[in-house]
């Protein structure tokens, strides 16, 4: 099922997300429809959050990316970063801060325990643009978008466009959580 995508002022979107303590029939369906949801949106990582669960749960396929057409989706429960190294900056954007791009700095790479779709302890190291998606969604999260890593030089460019998804305006070819429905949630 596809899942409407919460937007840039959404207060979920700034919450930190709640461990998951396993998996049942219900986080199967949502990790499904996270799937789905991303695929539809041509995304390559999408956490539970940006559907309207704040728990620690994403998901990632890079199969869609030059270089990665072999790499095998991955479901990421309570991951935990236990070491980073190096930096690189890359263009990021985000389906929940849709039209928006900008500039980001993070560790090249990362080692990550996490549990996967079957709740069994990983760890794992990653580099390239998987170290960069996955820290990318582990942000989400936390609460945190990549527009606040920008430089604030960087974000004051794309101020406007902020505020106008603040507003309620979105251009996205995929669903999204209206504006008011985001109100109300967060005011139950």
């Amino acid at each position: 099922m596809i899942l409407p995508i919460n937007i840039y002022s959404d207060d979920i979107l700034r919450q930190k997300a709640k461990p998951l303590k396993g998996v049942d029939s219900d986080i199967e369906e949502l990790i499904a429809s996270m799937f789905e949801s991303m695929r539809n949106a041509s995304g390559i990582g999408l956490a539970a959050p940006q559907v309207g669960r704040s728990i620690r749960l994403l998901v990632l396929d890079l199969a869609c990316v030059d270089n990665y057409e072999h790499e095998k989706p991955m479901v990421v429960i309570n991951p935990h970063l236990l070491a980073v190294r190096g930096n690189n900056e890359m263009e990021e954007g985000c389906l929940s801060v849709p039209g928006v791009k900008g500039y980001v700095t993070r560790p090249s790479v990362i080692t990550l325990k996490y549990r996967d779709e079957h709740f069994e302890e990983r760890t794992g190291e990653f580099s390239g643009m998987a170290a960069r998606a996955l820290q990318h969604e582990i942000d989400h999260l936390d609460g945190t978008l990549f527009v606040d890593r920008m430089e604030k030089r960087d974000r004051k460019k794309i101020q406007k466009e902020l505020a106008t998804l603040t507003s309620g305006v979105v251009d996205a070819d995929y669903p999204v959580v209206p504006r008011d429905v985001a109100a109300i949630t967060k005011n139950s």
